[in-house]
Order: structure tokens, then sequence, then C-alpha cells
């Protein structure tokens, strides 16, 4: 734990530390890169998901060089919609036929587009990455395909605040291409550039919360694929009912609103602060919908750009460490541990382990149930 922990309050020093100079764009790309290796070169971190991709990408590469029918493979038969993705673990393979130099590559892409967004819609950059880090920092670890198509989605709202149809929708939908949920960021484009009522919004998100109660919208996970497709495969190895009520939804929801309500007049002074604005609110009205269902908050990634930008304008608006900041880092330190906690039910951060050491982590559960190939236990870089 203590390797994370120094991880989350040296951006925590960071921070404060830049307290004058909020937009070094040195501060954010070294830990852009840090993050991007760190989490690229671990050893099949963060659960089955890595497994998945690393045997589709090995089968295909095996494939492409034996000029066998790639048709048949793993990779086309479980993504073929997903045409990006495919193509993405054809071009790699040119490359390399081993999947840790695979995962990097798709981890460093991943990191790259998340430094842009970060550059473009945020006002200081190191309070940017706590955010990051309390709310999605954790899942890039093994959701590589949603978490890539997130990234590329975010590049999107450029074009958003520029009004550029054309462009939105081209990047828009080569987000999609690496997985279908990041289609879910179009309606953003629609949505009027304006500062809505705020009774309008409390009313909007407690229909979305009253909704979600039903727990309807958890069924709708039966009927789109893509987005639980991965967990399905696993045969859900957390074991978790989809049907029980996410308290965590509803506590981010609500104490997000309750900062966005509080401050709405000056945080929608700008066009580009709007968009953002909404997209937050976005966000939040995705929690409370899917407040019932395990996976729910998987929809609500395209949005979560908004959330970090608007937060972040909200707790440093002023150069000092106000209150809003210290309660928005307690709260990112909450759920980063939380996040940490409950995947060590199954080891899957700690202890850390690179792929430049042979031989795999004692006691790893997905290692034990899913490695498929186990000459990388005895030479990582065999193939």
């Amino acid at each position: 734990m203590w390797l994370y922990l120094t991880i989350f309050f040296f951006i925590v020093l960071l921070y404060v530390g830049t307290i004058n100079n909020p937009q070094s764009k040195g501060v954010l790309k070294f830990v852009m890169v840090f993050l991007g290796i760190f989490v690229g070169i671990s050893d099949m971190l963060g659960g089955y998901d890595r497994y998945i991709y690393g045997e589709c990408f090995d089968r295909l590469v095996d494939t492409m060089r034996a000029g066998g029918n790639i048709l048949t493979t793993g990779v086309v038969q479980l993504y073929g919609k997903e045409f990006g993705y495919v193509l993405l673990n054809m071009a790699v393979g040119l490359i390399t036929a081993n999947r840790y130099v695979f995962i990097l590559i798709v981890t460093l892409i991943i990191y790259t587009c998340l430094y842009f967004s970060f550059k473009r819609h945020t006002n200081n950059y190191a309070f940017a990455l706590i955010l990051f880090l309390g709310l999605w920092f954790f899942f890039s670890f093994t959701y590589l395909r949603q978490v890539l198509a997130t990234s590329i989605a975010w590049l999107a709202i450029k074009y958003v605040i520029e009004r550029d149809l054309k462009r939105f929708l081209l990047v828009a939908f080569i987000a999609a291409s690496f997985h279908n949920s990041a289609i879910l960021i179009l309606p953003l484009y629609f949505i009027p550039i304006k500062a809505f009522k705020k009774e309008t919004i409390v009313i909007i998100m407690g229909a979305l919360l009253l909704l979600g109660l039903t727990g309807g919208p958890a069924s709708l996970f039966e009927v789109y694929g893509s987005v639980t497709e991965d967990r399905r495969i696993q045969g859900n190895m957390a074991d978790i009912s989809e049907s029980g009520f996410r308290m965590p939804y509803l506590i981010e929801a609500a104490f997000f609103l309750f900062f966005v309500l509080k401050n709405y007049e000056y945080i929608t002074e700008t066009k580009e602060q709007t968009v953002m604005v909404n997209a937050a609110l976005v966000f939040c009205g995705i929690l409370l919908f899917f407040v019932k269902s395990e996976n729910g908050g998987r929809i609500s990634w395209c949005y979560m750009i908004g959330i970090i930008s608007t937060m972040t304008y909200i707790a440093t608006r002023r150069q000092r460490v106000t209150d809003k900041a210290i309660v928005v880092i307690l709260l990112c330190l909450f759920l980063y541990l939380r996040v940490y906690n409950s995947w060590q039910l199954y080891l899957n951060l700690y202890p850390y382990k690179t792929f430049f050491t042979d031989g795999h982590r004692e006691g790893d559960y997905s290692w034990q149930i899913y490695e498929y190939d186990h000459m990388y236990d005895i030479d990582k870089f065999y193939r």
C-alpha cells in the first residue's frame, strides 16, 4: 500500500509546490510519463482483463506470422465490431509478438491522450491529477480497451467547444472503434452551451435517481454487451450482484453535485467552463441513473473529464490551498484507498512487480486461474 500512497502524496506535494505555477507543462509531462510507465511495465497487475487481451494479441500475431486467417482469431471474434482495436493489435503485431510490449504501448497511448486532455481542460494540472488518481487511475491497469476509447473520446471535447461537428464526430467514432461505449460522448455536442437553472438540474437529477432505484437501468446491461463483455468472459470474478444498491455512486454524485451547484454562478462564466460543467452534470446523472448497477459507473467515464476539470477549477480558483481543495483531496484519498483495498482481495495491485524480472507474484489469484502461457514465467521476452 505504501507504494501507492507515496504516489498519491507526492502528487499532493506537487500541487502545493506549484500553487503559483499551476499549469506547468513540465510537471504534467513528468507525472504522465511516470504513471504511464509505472502502469505499463507492471506484470499483469489489475486482474483478469490483461490476460484476455494478452492471449488475443499473442494468438493474432501467431496467426499473422504463420500466414493464417486472422478472421478466425480471438481478437476478431470477440472485438470484430471495434475495428480500431483490432487494427491496433495488428499494427503492434508487426513490431512485436510479446504481450508485455503490447500492453506497454497501449498504456503509453492512453497516457499521451490524457496528457493533452488535462493540458487543454484543467487550470491546475497537479490538482487534476489528484482527482484522476481517486477516480480513474487504477482502472488504467486493467480495462485497457475502454480506458483507451475514453481517453480518445475526451479529445473530441475540444470540438464541442469550437462547435466543429465534423471533427467531433470523427474523433468520437475513432474512440468508439476501440470500445463502443465511447459513442456515448455524442450527446455532449448537442447539449446547449448554457447555464441551466439550478432548480431544473435538481429536478432532473432527482428523476434520474428515482428511475435508477427501480432497478430498470441495470437490466440495460443484459442487452448492451460490450460494456460488460470483459466481466462476462471472466465469469464475474468479483461475484458481485448487479442488482445491489451502489452507495458509492450515490455518495460521489451527491458530493460533486453539491459543489457544482454551490459554485454554479462563477463556474459557467466562459464557454469552455460551461461545456465542462455540463459534462460533469451528465457524469453525476449517469451515476444516479445506474445506482443499482455494478458496472453502470463505467458508462459515465466519457464524462469524467468534466468532473475533473470542474472540481479542479472550483478547488483551485484562488492561488492557495483552500478548504475546498482539502475536502476534495480527502475524498480522492478515500476513493483511491477504497479501490485499492477492494482489488487487493485478489492481490491485483500489490506486491508490485514489473515484467523485467521473470517468474510471477506468489498468491496471484489471476495468474493461478488465467495464465495461458507459462513460458512467460520462465522468460518474459521469449517471444
